[in-house]
């Protein structure tokens, strides 16, 4: 597979290959492994240390030539979870480095009540590894904090270890689109970078980049582009990705990402000191870019996926679209804008319902459509740190949301289950004569009850999906996703949430 995504050189070895010159340090994540030399010794140290097991230690072990780091996950009671491991990796290979190790090997554990441990563990090492792409740009010498990483396992097989570097590239694109500051990526700046991403790839890219068609075709996308279309630096673009299998497919599954590069508020400006942190507001657009990357690894035989980006800055000046304005979206609903400051279920509308017409017109089999956002405060509010599922009618007749919920769980992905209600629409509908429906209030949505739910309606009523519930002719399963909490706040670095459970779930 095509490495560049890659922190380093990562190579998975058994047991016979872990006590070599390849390797100077060794990291541990549980009470045994199966080199005894190691085992028995940190059985000593648990005997001598009542804490032993609580902290990262670094240790030098008789007849091992290597550091050994010793990262317990802990003893797992009921509502833990496989990110234990995951966590005690990144920790793990955290504390190998600052020792000067340049080339750990992680020892992939053995568990019983977590199927996915190993894929965890080797997600967490490499998640440390991660080197923002500006730092890389700015100081390439530094662009790998190791020369190579290994991982150690009696038996990991080869479509395991592929496994894990290809959802580990997947996010490693989202993480440079989503962690990339204002400037460095734009809306062109993202365009150029996923044109290299999927260049010779079995992906298709098209991208959209006239004001006048956005005007034309995506009025709700143009509406919050029109301040900075005036900087040609900053001006917006729609980019689609789309892989089909060289089989006939039996599903579609089609992903529309908020891909907001900065997110001043508008003219209802984010005031306070709120502002700061903004520029992650695209992570709904990378993560979807780092999904379509995994995609185009693993190649699923039996589905149709399309990614949308809708890369746009929601600018202040005096172009700027202001609250009151009555715009008309792609689908024929006229809606009154309520808060410029809830610009991100606008950049979305206009192309969720042109992927609902390709469903209809193409005849798409088995489609679903989903909307990957950091949508709201809300959602953080609500969830904390965990992603949102909520799902329309269609969806959830098939019990996407619970499937997703359990498919998150188990492999370290996690999601909350939200449900709409018939007052999330009642919020949304207008009141004004020729009008359908209201944007936003014009409070946060921070301050507002059911402040993450009531925007998943207006995408449903906003693009017509509301005409494809369950007892409609042409039913379409559509679910939100509100990554607000879990894609990760500045400095720290994104998470690709969403990715690996998506890919979990439908390409199993």
């Amino acid at each position: 597979m095509d490495e560049r995504f890659l922190p380093c050189p990562v190579s998975f070895i058994d047991n016979a290959k872990l006590i070599s010159d390849d390797w100077d340090s060794i990291v541990v994540v549980e009470k045994t492994c199966d080199t005894k030399e190691i085992t028995t010794y940190l059985e000593e140290f648990r005997q001598f240390d009542a804490d032993f097991d609580k902290q990262v230690s670094c240790l030098k072990i008789p007849n091992v030539k290597q550091r050994v780091i010793y990262s317990f996950v802990g003893d797992l009671g009921d509502y833990d979870d496989v990110r234990s491991y995951f966590e005690a990796a990144t920790k793990g290979v955290a504390r190998a480095i600052a020792a000067g190790s340049t080339a750990p090997c992680v020892i992939l554990p053995e568990s019983a009540e977590f199927e996915h441990a190993k894929l965890s563990t080797i997600l967490g090492a490499l998640n440390f590894l991660y080197v923002p792409i500006q730092h890389r740009e700015f100081c390439p010498k530094s662009k790998s904090k190791v020369d190579k990483i290994a991982f150690c396992s009696s038996k990991i097989t080869n479509e395991a270890g592929t496994y894990a570097k290809i959802i580990e590239s997947g996010k490693n694109v989202a993480r440079d689109i989503g962690g990339g500051d204002p400037e460095r990526m734009t809306a062109p700046a993202i365009l150029s970078y996923v044109t290299e991403a999927f260049v010779n790839s079995s992906i298709k890219l098209q991208s959209i980049l006239e004001p006048s068609i956005f005007v034309k075709e995506y009025p709700l996308f143009a509406a919050v582009n029109r301040c900075a279309a005036n900087v040609q630096r900053h001006s917006g673009r729609i980019v689609f990705l789309e892989y089909r299998p060289s089989k006939p497919a039996t599903k579609t599954v089609i992903l529309v990402g908020k891909g907001v590069t900065y997110d001043t508020g508008g003219a209802d400006i984010k005031a306070g000191g709120v502002m700061a942190g903004m520029s992650r507001d695209k992570c709904g657009a990378a993560n979807v870019a780092g999904f379509m990357k995994v995609v185009d690894f693993l190649k699923p035989q039996d589905a149709i996926v399309i990614g949308v980006l809708c890369l746009v800055r929601n600018s202040v000046g005096s172009e700027a679209f202001v609250s009151d304005e009555i715009i008309t979206s792609r689908a024929g609903v006229r809606i009154r804008i309520g808060n410029t400051d809830a610009e991100g279920r606008l950049c979305m509308a206009d192309s969720l319902c042109q992927m609902k017409e390709r469903c209809l017109r193409e005849n798409l089999p088995n489609p679903h459509l989903y909307t990957v956002a950091t949508l709201t405060g809300h959602a953080c509010i609500a969830h904390g740190t965990y992603s949102i599922v909520v799902d329309n009618g269609p969806a959830m007749k098939a019990h996407h949301g619970q499937k997703l919920k359990e498919v998150g769980e188990k492999c370290g992905d996690p999601f909350e289950i939200s449900t709409l209600r018939k007052e999330d629409f009642a919020f949304n509908a207008s009141s004004g004569y020729g009008e359908d429906l209201l944007q936003c209030n014009n409070l946060p949505s921070s301050q507002t009850p059911r402040g993450h739910q009531i925007p998943a309606a207006f995408l449903v009523a906003a693009t017509g999906l509301d005409k494809h519930g369950n007892k409609s002719t042409h039913p379409l399963k559509y679910s939100h996703l509100d990554i607000a909490g879990s894609a990760g706040e500045v400095p720290d670095t994104p998470t690709g949430a969403s990715i690996l459970a998506l890919a979990k779930l439908h390409f199993n």
